[in-house]
């Protein structure tokens, strides 16, 4: 890590500075008697600050740049204000993945800062951009990270896509939401955000089966489930799909066939009151045992978020009712004997 310690100088003088420091690199990544292990991994930025060092004396820079060890971003800060952050790859390519949305362990001050990148398949290039220049999309490892691309276009930045300059967004309290945003406006049927709803950080990342976990636990996910994704009560092959997707993503439980918790145990009569239902298929009578802890649950969970996983807008007067139509109208695709009326046992279950 690279750092230093005077005041704000004009942001040419800093350009010229990166320029004659890319030339060099450039220069010495031709000459046979450099080694290239000189240039991989953490060996390099030591080198770069030595030649940043060098090309810096009689410019305002001069005496001004440190290396400073650990996980700091940029890797090199100048003034306090400029930085470079340092890429290397082996591969013949200009990318690679970037540092985390969130900025976390970004050095105090610094306002401005640039990509340098080593390309060490042959021919071996160094290029530097301004970093939000660079940066074309976000993408997850353990946590949201920028990919860079210096080969990116102008105008073709995430900041560009979500319509939010580099500086405003890093400014924010959460700066993930309008990333989140973005992508979930370009989502197809079917498709989800595995990696974040409007959250900071991923979950931990330890997985459970479905099979290990308590039975308490599984029944209150069930019940969530049931609120969630009303489509399970409905007739698509892929019904549960987004049932399972959640249970991943929202909770590290593995279930392999998503369908059995709610429907294993095959058809029983049921009645209410004097209506009398037969051979009605699992799924509904698991419905209509855990009403109470559904109704429960709904008034506690905020329309806002309901609106999301249902896809329509609702409010908190209105989610109860709007939940007991869309399974309503998700179940009337399934015909079982005796014209099962879902809304109306549903009403009168809730009323009880």
């Amino acid at each position: 890590m690279i750092v230093s310690v005077n005041s704000d100088p004009h942001r040419s003088e800093f350009n010229s500075l990166i320029n004659s420091t890319i030339s060099q690199l450039n220069v010495d990544a031709l000459n046979p008697s450099k080694k290239v292990d000189t240039f991989l991994g953490r060996s390099f930025e030591p080198y770069v600050k030595d030649l940043m060092t060098e090309l810096s004396v009689g410019t305002p820079f001069e005496n001004s740049i440190e290396l400073i060890g650990g996980q700091k971003f940029p890797d090199i800060v100048a003034k306090k204000f400029y930085g470079v952050e340092v890429k290397t790859t082996t591969q013949n390519h200009w990318k690679t993945t970037g540092n985390s949305v969130l900025e976390g362990t970004r050095v105090e001050g610094v306002e401005r800062i640039y990509m340098l990148f080593a390309k060490l398949a042959s021919p071996i290039e160094i290029r530097c951009r301004p970093y939000e220049e660079v940066l074309s999309e976000v993408v997850v490892t353990h946590s949201p990270r920028y990919l860079i691309d210096m080969n990116l276009e102008q105008g073709k930045t995430i900041f560009d896509k979500i319509k939010l300059p580099y500086d405003e967004l890093r400014s924010r309290e959460n700066p993930i939401k309008p990333i989140v945003d973005y992508y979930k406006s370009k989502l197809k049927p079917g498709e989800e955000l595995w990696w974040m709803d409007n959250q900071t950080e991923i979950g931990g990342l330890k997985l459970r089966f479905w099979n290990n976990i308590s039975k308490e636990e599984k029944h209150e996910l069930l019940v969530l489930g049931m609120i969630l994704f009303p489509e399970i009560f409905g007739k698509s092959q892929d019904k549960f799909n987004r049932f399972a997707f959640w249970l991943v993503t929202k909770h590290n439980i593995v279930c392999p066939n998503a369908r059995d918790p709610f429907t294993a145990g095959g058809t029983r009569d049921y009645n209410v009151g004097s209506i009398f239902y037969t051979k009605v298929p699992r799924i509904f009578l698991n419905l209509f045992d855990s009403i109470s802890a559904i109704v429960d649950l709904i008034i506690q969970i905020p329309a806002i978020q309901l609106s999301e996983y249902w896809q329509i807008k609702t409010t908190e007067k209105r989610k109860l009712n709007d939940w007991i139509d869309l399974v309503s109208q998700n179940g009337a695709r399934i015909k079982p004997k005796g014209d099962l009326n879902l809304e109306l046992i549903l009403k009168q279950l809730v009323l009880k």
